[in-house]
């Protein structure tokens, strides 16, 4: 006797929300189960706006607000976290930056920790850690501490920008010298010799040991904003985390070289591509077009001091009304916001998923506003079906 099965890919009808699609989908098992189906089995698809079976991501660059200080900064961090790990993210990773007053977070390590300890079940990691500023051995062994508090939960990405100006590079490095980039490629194979305890015999630190050795070591993405790097990434076997929002080239090709490239590696059987892009999300059009504001001047005035606040003016009658500032244009080959309401903004990281093939998209949301933010999140959440939309009465 022929039995039947069920494949469900959660489909999105027109006109309803990826909530919906997922409540759908649970009541068709139901009715399923009770019409004497023999299977019933559910499919993974990121970043479709048709297909509810996804799960985004955060970036975290711990801005500081205009009128708020570093440690405010760092305490909406730890908040962002919870908040979003409560709302089903899937993973949540902190960046690294030095000598800025408007990004507070320059030892990512330090704010995984507070913030896995903080968590329940997101992902925590680094997006990423400047390898080219450290020994690979301090930050395999950093790592695998905190692989070893929490087991099967951090991620390690790397990158080789130096997150500085010059001299705050120098000053960082040992001896008052950056590691040279050429030098990239031999740190990255090292780090991945030491966090696998894996180290060659003609490696010059043969028999050194990165501890303590976790049970599950972290995952290692390469984050890459040129063809250079992705192409560290396809010939270590690494997972690539595509910067789109930093990037000043179309990032397509080179996920697609990269994908042609790739070496399969122990850590990696296939590739892999995280796309991290820019957005702002909100109720209405409008109001993330004011917010975004904001952004692009900071923006254009190359990231220098806080995030700015929208200013305020009066109207005739002497009532005050917020003013954004005027939008300015973007950088030559910066990349623009995704911005405005959450099925604009999810139609908008769906094109790029789309475009580049990517498997996960992470975003990164820069507010003057911190419950904005959490807000622009919480939209996002509720778009891509991850919590239910809030009815009237909530």
């Amino acid at each position: 006797m022929i039995r039947l099965s069920v494949l469900d890919q959660s489909p999105v009808p027109e006109g309803s929300t990826a909530g919906d699609a997922l409540r759908n989908t649970l009541d068709l098992a139901c009715r399923t189960d009770a019409m004497g189906y023999h299977r019933y089995w559910v499919a993974e698809h990121h970043g479709m706006t048709g297909l509810a079976g996804s799960s985004p991501e955060v970036l975290d660059q711990s801005p500081v607000p205009e009128g708020s200080t570093a440690g405010d900064a760092l305490r909406n961090t730890l908040d962002l976290a919870c908040r979003t790990d409560a709302m089903g993210y899937h993973r949540y990773w902190v960046a690294e930056h030095h000598g800025m007053t408007g990004l507070a977070g320059s030892s990512p390590e330090v704010l995984i920790g507070s913030i896995a300890g903080a968590t329940d079940r997101i992902r925590v990691g680094s997006g990423g850690v400047m390898l080219t500023h450290y020994a690979p051995l301090k930050v395999a062994e950093s790592f695998c501490v905190l692989a070893s508090l929490h087991p099967d939960r951090i991620d390690l990405g790397i990158g080789r920008a130096p997150g500085s100006d010059h001299l705050t590079a120098a000053a960082l490095a040992r001896g008052g010298a950056r590691t040279p980039l050429e030098n990239y490629p031999n740190q990255v194979q090292e780090l991945v010799h030491l966090v696998d305890d894996t180290l060659p015999a003609h490696s010059p630190i043969q028999g050194v040991r990165a501890t303590p050795r976790p049970d599950e070591p972290p995952e290692i993405w390469l984050l890459a904003s040129s063809a250079d790097s992705a192409a560290f990434a396809a010939h270590f076997g690494l997972p690539l985390g595509w910067a789109d929002f930093i990037a000043q080239v179309d990032g397509a090709p080179i996920i697609d070289a990269y994908r042609r490239q790739f070496r399969p590696s122990a850590r990696c059987a296939e590739p892999r591509v995280l796309l991290c892009a820019s957005a702002v999300c909100a109720d209405t059009d409008e109001e993330a077009e004011a917010i975004v504001a904001t952004v692009r001047a900071w923006r254009a005035s190359g990231l220098r001091g806080p995030v700015p606040a929208a200013r305020a003016a009066s109207n005739s009658d002497g009532a005050t009304l917020p003013v954004a500032p005027a939008p300015l244009a973007v950088q030559p080959g910066r990349r623009s916001i995704a911005t405005g309401t959450p099925d604009r903004v999810s139609t908008r990281l769906t094109e790029m998923a789309e475009a580049s093939g990517a498997e996960e998209v992470m975003v990164v949301t820069i507010c003057h506003d911190h419950e904005a933010r959490v807000r622009s999140y919480e939209l996002l959440a509720h778009q891509f079906g991850l919590i239910p939309p809030a009815t009237p009465e909530q």
